[in-house]
């Protein structure tokens, strides 16, 4: 039953060793421990420092760079997702755009007098009851159809006004009456401001067909805006009455708007050319539309090669009080882009001959977590009305039209039909030009959501135009230009064109420099684990085993000893409540730093010379000494060479 030697000195060191190191009792005594033996230099400073200012100098210090290196590590991982901007240029056979072109006047008049001939009458009159204007007694064509007596009522419940700012009245132009003003008034441009003593303001009112004490009034500052505002609200509701296959004929054909046409040197035609109805430009045509499964590309670059027409716009047919400006509009775009004519079209004037240089860029962004852009669209919980692919505009557009809907019972007549859904007139929804007002108001003040809920397309193509314009014809080529051109359009003009009647259209590739334009991750893991070991290194000369090390005695260890303390309490407060009950006399505690339970040395541990050191000398016994060397083991036979006589016998043997 004898113990081994290794076994006993364990045994022994367990009864008596104090508790140090790792699992020491204290957390104090932790620090300390762990200040001695760490690699980051400033704390083992802390604790060897002599004297309070240089200890609290260096306490200063470490706690410093502590505090540089969470800062900086938080920077970098806040940078962590920036991008990196990279534009490379190469030059390749580019692929031509599609060119829609448009006539600003989107109706011929003459084909629209029978439904226009009630709001131009109440036009001319109120322009003669306000501004004296007066044709003549030309007579205005009546409409055999119900046109009639459906705008007449409508136009007495909108008419025009003339009213004094300060009085709260307003002149009426059909009764000539004065009337009171309820409501909120909104001016339309009120970028220009009213000179001081002008009261003379033009402007209409709508009201809430439910509750005729809500209404909201238009001013304008300038009587041409609000006589053109009112026309358009009028002219949009006659508008969404008619057909499409009508609205179609009324416009501008193929042949009627292009005279000629040439592409990258070679003829073209109407055969090139996609038809595409426009709500508020009519009939509009897209060369290049690649409809038909081809999409031309232009050969070199220069003025000679692109698209070249020639557009006869007819100025004598236009709409006096819907357009004031006289030529086409232009956009150019991706054959899967949705051509807004109306927001970014070019306007091309009338003789003359307009130059449009092309520079293609195209441009990708990185989406999430980089940057709040969508891939397709199809994450954003818009319903996309134009059958193109994903813009933000498309998103803005169709998004204002579902509310539009939602809010008012019918669609806005400039935007396409969502499913189910008409187009608002008086005749079925009374309300909804109050109701288009107030809405557009507060998508214009991004009430709405749609601005929050809209984002940029992550990838996209634009071709940055320069215009350049020169009169033509010249006024010496004039006259057998015009004569030949009218010769060609034939049995379509019986008189010679005007040149006012014509724009000549130049768009073109500048170069065949293609521009991309895309974003690259500025940072990678590898990146940020050695940004993070810099800092570590630069301020406080740690390292991965480091950080591991901290995590280990400041969260493990800490809150083993807390939780060890806590147990060794509750131990204590339940077994003097188990004494307490019996009756039993208190035995010595078992708390005391040398329990036989020292953690420090388990079982399998072998005694090491410094354990040993450490432990405690018993009570009774008296100092130890250097024993005295046992001169017997020494030899030295090879130094002398008489053996001594005590050493003779070990020598023989």
């Amino acid at each position: 039953g004898a113990m081994a030697p290794g076994k006993k000195i364990t045994a022994r060191i367990k009864r008596t060793l104090p508790v140090k190191g790792p699992q020491a009792p204290t957390l104090s005594e932790l620090m300390r421990w762990y200040c001695l033996n760490t690699n980051t230099h400033g704390c083992r400073r802390i604790v060897v420092s002599r004297g309070r200012l240089r200890r609290f100098i260096w306490i200063l210090l470490t706690l410093s760079a502590v505090g540089l290196i969470l800062w900086q590590c938080a920077e970098l991982l806040m940078n962590y997702y920036s991008a990196s901007v990279s534009v490379t240029v190469q030059f390749q056979k580019l692929p031509f755009p599609a060119v829609t072109i448009c006539n600003i006047n989107p109706y011929k008049y003459s084909s629209m007098k029978d439904y226009l001939s009630e709001l131009d009458k109440e036009t001319k009159k109120a322009l003669e009851t306000f501004y004296g204007f007066s044709e003549g007694k030309s007579k205005v064509r009546r409409s055999v159809d119900e046109w009639n007596s459906t705008g007449s009522d409508f136009f007495k419940q909108i008419p025009l006004l003339k009213f004094e700012e300060f009085s709260k009245t307003a002149t009426d132009f059909r009764s000539g009456q004065k009337r009171k003003i309820e409501g909120s008034v909104f001016h339309k441009d009120s970028s220009i401001v009213n000179s001081g003593d002008s009261n003379d303001i033009i402007g209409f009112q709508l009201c809430d067909a439910n509750n005729s004490s809500e209404c909201a009034l238009y001013t304008f500052s300038s009587g041409v805006n609000a006589i053109q505002e009112w026309y358009k609200l009028h002219y949009m509701n006659i508008m969404a009455q008619i057909p499409l296959e009508t609205k179609e004929k009324l416009s501008y054909s193929a042949d009627d708007l292009l005279l000629t046409c040439f592409f990258d040197g070679l003829s073209c035609d109407k055969r090139h050319f996609t038809r595409f109805h426009h709500p508020l430009h009519g009939n509009c045509y897209t060369f290049n539309s690649g409809e038909n499964g081809t999409i031309l590309s232009t050969s070199t670059g220069g003025s000679e090669y692109g698209l070249q027409v020639v557009l006869y716009i007819d100025e004598a047919d236009y709409n006096p009080f819907l357009v004031t400006s006289t030529g086409a509009k232009i956009i150019v775009h991706d054959q899967n882009e949705y051509p807004f004519i109306e927001d970014i079209g070019t306007e091309i004037e009338t003789a003359a001959a307009t130059s449009i240089g092309m520079h293609f860029t195209r441009s990708r962004k990185l989406s999430k977590p980089y940057s709040d852009c969508t891939e397709t669209g199809a994450d954003i919980p818009v319903e996309n009305l134009y059958n193109k692919s994903y813009s933000l505009q498309i998103c803005l557009h169709s998004c204002f039209q579902k509310a539009m809907v939602d809010s008012c019972g019918c669609a806005q007549y400039a935007q396409p039909l969502p499913a189910g859904a008409e187009y608002c007139n008086y005749k079925k929804n009374p309300n909804w030009m109050y109701c288009y007002y107030r809405l557009h108001e507060k998508f214009v003040k991004e009430q709405l959501g749609c601005q929050q809920i809209c984002k940029d397309a992550c990838s996209f193509k634009e071709w940055a135009l320069t215009t350049s314009i020169a009169q033509w014809p010249s006024t010496v080529s004039e006259d057998w230009m015009l004569r030949v051109l009218s010769w060609d359009k034939g049995q379509k003009i019986n008189k010679k064109l005007n040149k006012t009647d014509l724009a000549n259209l130049m768009v073109f590739y500048k170069d065949l420099n293609e521009r991309f334009i895309s974003e690259n991750p500025a940072n990678t893991l590898v990146i940020l684990l050695s940004n993070f070991g810099g800092q570590l290194g630069l301020w406080m000369s740690c390292s991965v085993v480091c950080v591991i090390e901290i995590v280990e005695v400041f969260f493990i260890d800490s809150l083993s000893i807390v939780m060890r303390r806590q147990w060794q309490k509750a131990k204590k407060w339940w077994n003097d409540r188990k004494r307490d009950r019996s009756g039993k006399p208190p035995q010595a505690s078992n708390l005391e730093r040398q329990g036989h339970d020292n953690p420090v040395c388990v079982d399998e541990d072998l005694p090491t010379f410094n354990t040993a050191l450490r432990l405690p000398l018993p009570q009774d016994s008296p100092l130890p000494r250097t024993p005295p060397p046992n001169y017997s083991t020494l030899r030295l036979e090879t130094a002398f060479t008489d053996q001594l006589p005590d050493t003779l016998e070990v020598g023989q043997h």
